[in-house]
């Protein structure tokens, strides 16, 4: 079977030691089952093959993106399956794992240095500027995730998987947003399926940017850009909750210790919004959030490491 095949169809799990009494049920996806250990590879796998099948990239070309990791490792292993030589611009800030990670699969790594290994509005828009001047030679394609609206249809599959997980019998989707794509994609799919669905976006409370505040420095990796994404539908969004970047780390810890799952710092946060969320709703109702990533992906930092 191709490689590719094996992104999606994820199992998904009840939460149970963690969630309070008189709360409603919370389901988690666990979206490191996907080859490379995130949600990610369903984008990659979305915006390579739209680029290839409208001939936006041709054979011989090279895939240049801006990334924190996750969606680094992605695109360098749908490359790597395809074929495709790719450059990806990324910093400190990130996980030493996710950068290794990219090299793995056979990226070409440029390094853009963080202020004090945290991520902030001036590191991305840097990123992105480093990642334009590549794509400025010839034979390339620029991913220009931040921009890409090709990267929402790679979640439509994630929204249809909730959907018949639950058979139908999902109330809320709680989600961290980072470029916004999978929250639209998955929101776009439940709100067809049920228009009274309640989706609620999880931004950091030291960026967040959402609700109106200022932009600041964080570390819940793969969330919280700074500015509103150019992605983001308000309209279909239902609330937005904020979760301290320490509070998303105990989380993932607590995730690890008491119910077995071995996640990253924004499913931490997806966790604690989902928990205020179904304690709104009460016990009758159904939260679905994501675990977005493995917990393999910060064993350096610390989140896990001692």
């Amino acid at each position: 079977m191709d490689i590719l095949r094996a992104i999606g169809d994820t199992s998904m799990v009840q939460l149970g030691r963690i969630v309070p009494p008189d709360c409603g049920r919370i389901f988690a996806k666990l979206e490191w089952e996907n080859p490379t250990g995130s949600m990610k590879d369903r984008m990659a796998l979305a915006v390579i093959s739209r680029a290839e099948d409208d001939g936006r990239l041709k054979p011989g070309d090279t895939v240049v993106e801006y990334t924190g990791g996750s969606t680094g490792a992605s695109l360098a292993f749908v490359c790597a399956a395809k074929g495709h030589r790719i450059r990806i611009v990324s910093s400190d800030a990130f996980s030493r794992e996710k950068l290794n990670h990219m090299t793995a699969l056979g990226a070409e790594l440029k390094l853009v240095p963080s202020e004090g290994g945290l991520t902030t509005k001036k590191l991305i828009l840097d990123m992105i500027q480093a990642a334009r001047r590549l794509a400025e030679e010839p034979h390339t394609y620029w991913i220009d995730q931040l921009e890409n609206p090709d990267s929402i249809a790679g979640y439509y599959s994630l929204g249809e998987e909730i959907w018949n997980q639950t058979n139908g019998e999902v109330d809320a989707f709680v989600h961290c947003v980072g470029t916004a794509a999978s929250l639209r994609g998955v929101a776009t799919v439940l709100k067809r399926h049920k228009p009274s669905i309640k989706v609620v976006a999880v931004e950091p409370a030291e960026s967040s940017v959402l609700l109106g505040g200022k932009p600041g420095p964080h570390k819940i990796e793969g969330a919280g850009i700074g500015y509103t994404p150019p992605l983001w539908e308000p309209t279909l969004v239902d609330n937005i909750l904020a979760v301290k970047t320490d509070d998303a780390k105990e989380m993932a810890r607590r995730l690890a210790r008491e119910e077995a799952l071995f996640a990253g710092m924004s499913s931490g946060a997806n966790v604690i919004a989902a928990i205020r969320v179904a304690e709104r709703l009460g016990p009758d109702a159904t939260v679905v959030t994501l675990m977005a990533d493995s917990g393999l992906k910060y064993l350096s930092t610390d989140v896990y490491g001692r």
